[in-house]
């Protein structure tokens, strides 16, 4: 809870910082604050934590594992932030207390106990998205970005609305300790159709969220048309959150009921791995491309819903974090190779590795991370999921998921070559010491939970 409340106030400081110009002081606040959010959040780390204010929240170990991942996350991406608002705007400190704002929902997000706060920390989070995506107020991209986010967002949430009282109305609570007891009375074999429509909405609104097909359609687009540095936040700290508060609720609340939702969810899966996987492979922009990746990478993350178990949690939290971090390399990279060539297409990669051997190496071990190839965290994220498949005999799914696996090597694997085998202008991209920094810490980090998965997989 105390973490909570540090992000919540955080952005308060940092926008009277913006009213008096201390503008070099946002960037150091904002990270020390972080730092004490997730020292905060550490603290709480097994403290045989009880459901709070009426069973409204929760900060178990699930809870805190998940904040300290996105907070974490929102650090490095926003050390890479240093003079990136600058660019688009005098007015900085706005900047910072938006992402502050949208990572205070992430943290109810993922803490939640009670359907209503689930439905607080999504609208927190949403609204600030909403505004970061348009954040270039003279740029049509982003404009168009902002209106589309908008629009699917209100959309989605109405259907998540609609599904949360329909759940109501057949429970009669909205608490996920209540909703799982009434489930687990009700008579075997007894359909429930008020209940059930409410779980099949709230797949669709939750599924809008985390970009998932047929649901994916506004997700090229914005994530496109957002500036970079926020398209890395909505890619990585966002989607880990939706699943996060996705696996929740299902691992709560609807685990016997797995016979009503679980082929719904199936045919989502193997959609959102086919469409995010071959739309991939005709992309030219390197930004769209990601684009699309993430959207696989939904798929994939949805393997442990399907197959819900006692092993879900400790699978989403791997592969999250492994995406995480080689989805902020590959950002990061872009946002640098962007600036230096203003173009976000492949050939902008071309001879990189010449002109910078350090930016080539992390971006080839990013991509090699998020291809699942070995001694990388993405592939011990990959074993971890499929692992939670086979344990509940999801074979042809683990079968369709290697195939798509196999297809992204080849886009993912463009960068390598053109980075390494086109020969381009010998024009140097520069990389600042900051950039180093993140950008080095987590490739070694990718590196070390390939190598040492024990680390974090574990922990819940």
């Amino acid at each position: 809870m105390n973490t909570l409340i540090l992000i919540s106030v955080l952005p308060i400081v940092l926008l009277y910082l913006g009213l008096y110009k201390a503008k070099k002081a946002l960037l150091p606040v904002t990270v020390v604050g972080l730092l004490a959010a997730l020292v905060l959040a550490v603290l709480e780390w097994n403290t045989n934590a009880v459901p709070i204010y009426h069973n409204m929240m929760l900060f178990d170990n699930y809870s805190v594992a998940f904040s300290v991942i996105t907070i974490v996350s929102t650090i490095l991406i926003l050390l890479l932030s240093k003079d990136y608002f600058e660019r688009i705007s005098s007015h900085t400190a706005e900047y910072y207390a938006i992402i502050l704002f949208s990572l205070a929902g992430i943290i109810v997000m993922v803490s939640y106990y009670n359907l209503v706060m689930l439905f607080i920390g999504i609208e927190i989070m949403s609204v600030s998205l909403y505004i970061l995506a348009g954040i270039k107020k003279n740029d049509f991209a982003s404009n168009e970005a902002a209106l589309k986010y908008f629009l699917m967002g209100a959309f989605s949430t109405g259907f998540l609305l609609f599904g949360i009282a329909l759940i109501y109305g057949a429970s009669g609570t909205f608490s996920l300790e209540g909703i799982r007891d009434w489930v687990i009375a009700q008579p075997a074999g007894i359909a429930n159709p008020m209940l059930d429509t409410g779980i099949m909405l709230i797949i669709v609104g939750l599924c809008f969220k985390v970009g998932a097909a047929p649901f994916h359609f506004w997700t090229p687009d914005v994530y496109e048309g957002s500036p970079t540095l926020i398209t890395a936040f909505m890619s990585t700290v966002v989607k880990t959150a939706g699943f996060a508060a996705f696996l929740r609720l299902f691992m709560e609340c609807f685990t016997t009921l797995s016979a009503v939702w679980m082929p719904v969810l199936l045919v989502i899966t193997i959609l959102t791995l086919f469409i995010g996987n071959i739309t991939a492979l005709y992309q030219q922009s390197f930004k769209r491309m990601l684009a699309f990746s993430s959207i696989s990478h939904a798929g994939y993350l949805l393997f442990a819903i399907v197959a819900l178990g006692a092993s879900s949690a400790n699978s989403v939290f791997v592969y999250a974090t492994a995406y995480s971090i080689a989805s902020i390399i590959a950002f990061g990279a872009l946002i640098l190779v962007q600036q230096q060539s203003g173009s976000a297409n492949f050939e902008s990669f071309n001879g990189l590795a010449k002109k910078n051997p350090f930016l080539a190496l992390v971006l080839t071990i990013s991509m090699l991370s998020l291809a699942g190839i070995p001694l990388t965290a993405g592939f011990m994220g990959k074993f971890f999921m499929f692992s939670t498949a086979l344990s509940h005999f999801q074979v042809w799914l683990v079968i369709l998921a290697v195939i798509n696996a196999i297809i992204s090597i080849f886009y993912y694997f463009r960068v390598i070559v053109a980075m390494y085998f086109r020969d381009a202008e010998p024009n140097e991209v520069l990389v600042p010491g900051y950039y180093k920094f993140v950008l080095g810490l987590s490739a070694l980090v990718t590196i070390a939970i390939g190598i040492y998965p024990v680390f974090i997989s574990g922990l819940i």
